[in-house]
């Protein structure tokens, strides 16, 4: 991870490849571990661009999650999210929507219709759409976050100033200007204040 965190991507890579060989060895292909394993390498090959590596250790991950724990269990979530975000990167917006959708219903009912981890679903699945030119549904899901993200972490957090950047572009390329500029100077408010209740 520390060479990850540094870009150090070729050092990096032998040392994750040995991770999992190990981990495949001990605890056998459909461990959990075994899939973390496999998320870390994908998410390692993804931030170096190395799109065809990635995909299917992705895919193998999602299945060994699936089936070590059930389709609807929050552990799936982050290599959903992850998964999602490749496709993003990539353009593929067919491909990341239903895995940020599947997420987002998997952690509204496993925390509620109020849990911060919902909005960070919202969000994510909120830019997607932005990117989609889905307009109206963005805005509903980005609405639908702030109010959570207010609530759970109050108004003044930075987790609520990205929301309202996240937010203002919509409105930004709406032609809604008027509207994303007081939000704009609330999350640079709340940025220059350093708030964090």
């Amino acid at each position: 991870s520390l060479y990850t965190d540094l870009g150090r991507y070729a050092e990096a890579e032998p040392l994750y490849r040995r991770i999992l060989t190990i981990r495949q060895s001990a605890l056998g292909q459909d461990h959990p571990d075994v899939a973390a394993a496999l998320d870390a390498l994908a998410e390692l090959y993804r931030k170096q661009g190395k799109f065809a590596l990635a995909e299917p250790l992705y895919k193998q991950s999602l299945a060994i999650k699936e089936k070590a724990l059930g389709a609807e269990n929050p552990g799936l979530v982050p290599t959903l999210n992850e998964a999602a975000l490749f496709y993003q990167a990539q353009g593929k917006y067919a491909d990341a929507e239903p895995l940020y959708r599947r997420a987002l219903t998997i952690n509204e009912k496993t925390f509620g219709p109020n849990d911060p981890e919902l909005a960070k679903s919202l969000n994510s699945l909120a830019e997607l759409c932005r990117k989609e030119s889905k307009f109206g549904e963005a805005e509903s899901l980005y609405k639908r976050a702030l109010a959570i993200g207010e609530k759970s972490y109050g108004a003044n957090h930075p987790e609520v100033a990205s929301l309202l950047e996240n937010y203002a572009v919509l409105l930004h390329q709406m032609g809604r200007e008027q509207e994303a500029a007081p939000l704009e100077a609330r999350a640079r408010a709340i940025r220059s204040n350093g708030s964090g209740n």
